[in-house]
């Protein structure tokens, strides 16, 4: 991923592009770049990933900021990773996760239930998918690592199977970032105790 030198996401519906080069931030776009400065999951409007993921394991991993912004922020499930993640740039979004590759890493027994669901297949998301967002949420000042709070640069590029799949963590901040890091991972902690 560290070798992305210019990324581009257009909206397929609008026509609306968000164009950014490595080191020189977004170059060109449609949108307005305004990160949200919140730094608080109970004020947070924010996005998660379902798709070909088994609901229950990823909602417990994701409960306490659900429950924590569903009166003073909001949730929201839109269907692309990189659509989601150009709203962090936009400032429509605080923060977007996805935790599907974590799970699997790191829970026994994860990746038959992903295959249930995704029909043989692991649907997570490929770096392809994440690459030009990636770049875009990165170079308009925003926060982008792995499920982890790693940074996604050593993820090879090319490949669609799960071992090149990745989670990801996204906020328009990095104090949002740390707070969100922090309750991925007590949401796995959590599940793991639940799974015995």
């Amino acid at each position: 991923m560290a070798d992305v030198s210019i990324g581009c996401v257009v909206e397929i519906k609008s026509g609306d592009w968000f164009l950014a080069a490595a080191g020189q931030g977004i170059v060109d776009s449609t949108r307005t770049v305004n990160l949200s400065p919140n730094d608080d999951p109970r004020r947070m409007f924010w996005g998660y990933g379902f798709r070909g993921r088994p609901v229950r394991p990823t909602v417990e991993v994701l409960a306490e900021l659900i429950d924590g912004s569903s009166v003073g922020g909001g949730t929201f499930e839109l269907g692309s990773q990189a659509f989601a993640m150009t709203r962090v740039v936009t400032g429509q979004l605080d923060a977007v996760i996805e935790v599907g590759s974590r799970l699997i890493d790191e829970l026994p027994g994860m990746r038959e239930e992903f295959e249930r669901i995704g029909d043989g297949e692991v649907l997570n998301n490929s770096p392809y998918d994440l690459a030009a967002p990636w770049l875009c949420l990165r170079e308009a000042g925003g926060v982008v690592s792995d499920g982890w709070g790693r940074p996604l640069d050593d993820h090879r590029l090319l490949g669609s199977g799960h071992e090149y799949q990745m989670s990801s963590i996204s906020a328009g901040n990095p104090a949002l970032h740390e707070v969100l890091v922090g309750a991925v991972d007590a949401g796995i902690e959590r599940l793991r105790r639940l799974r015995g």
